[in-house]
C-alpha cells in the first residue's frame, strides 16, 4: 500500500527551534539531510551504535540481523509528537524499555520501509497508508546484533490504537520540541562487568528512554537543530 501524503516537499530553510518545528519544515529539513534509500549495509553509509560512547563495546554476534523501525511523528494542531512503546516486562529482549515499534525484517518485505510499516501496524495498529514516509535515519548498530534502520513517518492523530498485548504495555507519545532542548539530553551510564557503559537518555516524567531509541533520538535532534 501508497502511504498517504500528509505533506508536500518543500526547500530546505534555516535551523529549527523548537518553535519552528511545523509538519512542514521538519519534513524539508529530513528531506535533505536524511533521504530514503541508503543502504544499511554498506560500509560507507552513515552509521551510529550502541559503540559510540564506548570504543571497547562491539557486538559479539559475527553477522548483524537487519531490522527496521519506524519513528512516527503525529501532527496535531498545537505541534508533532513522537509516538513511542514501552515493552511488556516478560519479553525475553529489552522488556519493558521504551522503543520505537519495529522489529526484524523478513525475507517478504520489499525493503527497511516496508518492514517499519508492518511491524507498526503489527504491534500497535497503524496503518501504513495513513503514514508518509519522509526519512531514513542513520543506520543503527546494536551490541546484541541488530542493524536496524529508522524510518520516520509524518500522520494525522491516529485515533484508537490496537497495541499487540504480548509485545506492547503501552503506547504514548512525547512532543518532539522536548527532545530539541539541550536540557533534555542526558549522558548516564553503567558497569558492565568491569568497564562503565555510557548512553544517552532522556528522562520524560516517568518514562526512562535510553539505548538504542535514544540514540536515534540523538540523530533526529542532530538533524532538526543543525543550520541548514
Amino acid at each position: 500500500m501508497e502511504p498517504r501524503h500528509v505533506l508536500s516537499a518543500r526547500s530546505h530553510g534555516d535551523a529549527l527551534t523548537p518553535a519552528a518545528l511545523t509538519p512542514e519544515a521538519v519534513a524539508r529539513r529530513l528531506r535533505r539531510y536524511a533521504p530514503l534509500g541508503r543502504k544499511a549495509d554498506v560500509r560507507s553509509a552513515p552509521q551510529r551504535g550502541d559503540d559510540d560512547l564506548n570504543p571497547h563495546l562491539r557486538s559479539p554476534v559475527a553477522e548483524q540481523k537487519d531490522a527496521a523501525v519506524l519513528v512516527p511523528l503525529i501532527v496535531w494542531e498545537a505541534g508533532l509528537s513522537v509516538l513511542l512503546t514501552r515493552r511488556t516486562s516478560h519479553l525475553s529482549d529489552h522488556a519493558g524499555q521504551i522503543a520505537f515499534p519495529g522489529g526484524r525484517i523478513e525475507a517478504w518485505d520489499a525493503s527497511a520501509e516496508s518492514a517499519a510499516l508492518r511491524e507498526a501496524e503489527e504491534e500497535v495498529g497503524l496503518q501504513p497508508e495513513a503514514v508518509e514516509v519522509v526519512a531514513q535515519l542513520d543506520t543503527y548498530l546494536t551490541v546484541t546484533g541488530y542493524r536496524v534502520t529508522p524510518i520516520v513517518g509524518l500522520l494525522a492523530p491516529p485515533g484508537n490504537l490496537r497495541p499487540d498485548d504480548y509485545e506492547v504495555a503501552e503506547v504514548f507519545e512525547v512532543p518532539l520540541g522536548f527532545f530539541l532542548d539541550p536540557k533534555a539530553k542526558q549522558m548516564h551510564s553503567r558497569r558492565d562487568g568491569d568497564r562503565e557503559r555510557l548512553y544517552y537518555a532522556f528522562p520524560y516524567g516517568d518514562y526512562y528512554i535510553w539505548g538504542a531509541t535514544a540514540g536515534m533520538l540523538v540523530n533526529l535532534v542532530d538533524i532538526l537543530g543543525r543550520p541548514a
